[in-house]
């Protein structure tokens, strides 16, 4: 299916919920995001991921929580990226009494729902880095993602033992998020003992023309350019020009990418784009996760890679909420209680591993979601794995 049919089919149904059966308990859990613009991916993947786990549970009766089997509902709105109607989205979902909110997906539309989620006693899972939001006396907020100040100085040293990388150079879309993202990725390229190059390019947001900016960032002789948050249709469009410009290094970015929409966007020249992709790899899914993906293909039509990570937003609210117990439904203080207790198997993946919430190291307390950290490179058009680390 093409990319963009699928943002348009994604569009036509952002109002569309996972509809509860009538006989049942009813919990209706919030989706907040980007889901128009060149950063719709994001959004609309959060959406689909909730839809699909919903039906999953839905489908064996609901979510047993306290003895009583809850049918999940998914209400999602679109924020067009705007915190403005991230703050109006926030409200309407508060308002209709809903506790739990996925989202959003960039700091200052997670930024600006903050008072309005704290002020309702609500807790929302957003896609956004900025550590204030997981940092005491902030903590109604949970990471649902690797940050990139966690992923990038593994993947910059990576490079530099593996790769012989030396001399390393960022460029971001003149926003803050991709900002900010820019300042973390040089202060790890230092860490890791690498010469930064170039650390001031910037291109404004609709650009459509990006030879300009990828000639100065070239011409810095890089070994690794790094694309700090760059949304996934800048994503090919970069890629192209640097390649055209004869640049043969290595290019990488942390933030989440889909391998068909660079595929179509950039063709070969997305050939070696490193990214921190979806948790669940074919080396490690489970059967669950399996069975996750077949659902998500019907319901979307195609599979995005983003959603081996945005799978786990909704299965663990509703594992903490039955570890909780049926007063964290309406009280989010005992849910809150509930997360540095919550220690199971992990469903979404083989072996041994554990799905619970961590960050204590760069938070101070249990603010985000243990997702397995993958990093994922573009071969021949599709994703090969090149390792899998945890934020521990």
């Amino acid at each position: 299916m093409n990319i963009l049919k699928n943002l348009k089919h994604g569009l036509l149904a952002a109002a569309l919920v996972v509809a509860p059966a009538a006989s049942a308990e009813t919990l209706t859990i919030g989706v907040l995001g980007v889901m128009s613009g060149p950063a719709a991916s994001w959004g609309l993947v959060n959406k689909y991921c909730a839809e699909v786990t919903a039906q999953m549970y839905n489908d064996q009766g609901g979510v047993d929580i306290g003895g009583t089997k809850y049918q999940v509902e998914i209400v999602a709105i679109d924020d067009k990226n705007d915190p403005k109607l991230s703050v109006s989205g926030a409200e309407k979902l508060v308002n209709d009494g809903i506790k739990y909110i996925i989202g959003p997906n960039v700091d200052t539309t997670a930024q600006s729902i903050r008072p309005v989620v704290e002020r309702a006693g609500a807790m929302h899972f957003p896609y956004a880095f900025d550590k204030r939001l997981y940092t005491k006396p902030a903590s109604n907020a949970a990471l649902g993602m690797i940050a990139s100040y966690q992923s990038g100085p593994i993947i910059y040293k990576h490079l530099k033992d593996n790769e012989g990388v030396s001399k390393i150079a960022f460029v971001a879309r003149n926003e803050t998020d991709p900002l900010n993202q820019r300042e973390q990725g040089v202060e790890g390229a230092k860490l890791v003992g690498l010469q930064v190059v170039s650390d001031s390019e910037t291109y404004e947001p609709g650009t459509t023309d990006f030879f300009p900016v990828m000639t100065k960032v070239v011409s810095a002789n890089p070994d690794l350019i790094v694309l700090s948050g760059v949304a996934p249709s800048d994503a090919p469009q970069l890629l192209r020009a640097a390649r055209d410009l004869g640049y043969t290094g290595f290019i990488s970015t942390e933030t989440a990418q889909d391998v068909k929409i660079l595929s179509e966007g950039a063709g070969s020249a997305a050939e070696g784009f490193m990214f921190v992709g979806g948790a669940s790899t074919p080396e490690i899914s489970s059967d669950y996760m399996n069975q996750f993906r077949k659902r998500y293909e019907q319901h979307v039509g195609e599979w995005n890679d983003e959603a081996g990570t945005k799978a786990y937003a909704l299965e663990i609210i509703l594992r903490t909420l039955q570890l909780a117990g049926k007063a964290a439904i309406d009280d989010v203080e005992v849910f809150k209680g509930a997360m540095d207790k919550l220690d199971q198997p992990n469903p979404l993946v083989k072996g041994d591993k554990r799905l619970k919430f961590v960050g204590s190291q760069y938070f101070g307390q249990k603010r985000q979601i243990g997702v397995p950290m993958v990093v994922n490179v573009v071969r021949n058009g599709q994703l090969e794995t090149m390792f899998v680390g945890s934020v521990e």
